[in-house]
């Protein structure tokens, strides 16, 4: 089973990304053997998610410099870290820690394999939309989610503008 996660806050403009990937593909129809979970932006959450699954896609924002809606795609094990052992909190604890975490603390349970998906964020205004080029980086990898659904391993690849 593929597993898509989305990470973010929905009340926070461009860090919304996730949240609104797993409605809009939801609202297109999933196919089958791929489940979807809103993350939310409980890192703890995403890492007990994972269990049992096969193979786990992350979507979330980033704030890397590069072109807002530029979409990066990377594998799990080259961005996961293990939170500070001092003054982690439930607040501060991410989804790269639970990607760690969950290695440990899963064990043979762990996804096989894991990729993660990160939109260029323009702002994270309290209470805006998805600014426009977000809006449309969603939709192209929703269809790209939507095409490639088993979600094959991959190599790390250069950042793609959106709509290339």
């Amino acid at each position: 089973m593929t597993l898509i996660i989305g990470c973010g806050n929905l009340l926070r403009g461009d860090d919304a990304v996730g949240p609104v990937a797993v409605r809009r593909l939801l609202d297109r129809g999933l196919p089958a053997g791929v489940e979807v979970a809103d993350g939310g932006t409980s890192g703890l959450d995403v890492a007990f998610r994972m269990r049992g699954a096969g193979r786990v896609v992350l979507v979330d924002a980033c704030t890397s410099g590069g072109e807002p809606g530029s979409i990066y795609r990377m594998r799990g094990e080259d961005v996961e870290q293990l939170p500070p052992l001092e003054g982690i909190n439930l607040h501060s604890f991410r989804w790269d820690h639970a990607l760690a975490f969950g290695r440990w603390v899963l064990k043979d349970d762990h996804p096989t394999d894991v990729v993660v998906y990160l939109v260029e964020a323009a702002s994270f205004g309290f209470g805006d939309p998805l600014s426009p080029a977000v809006d449309a980086a969603v939709d192209e990898l929703v269809d790209h989610l939507l095409a490639t659904p088993t979600v094959e391993p991959v190599e790390p690849v250069e950042p793609v503008e959106a709509g290339s």
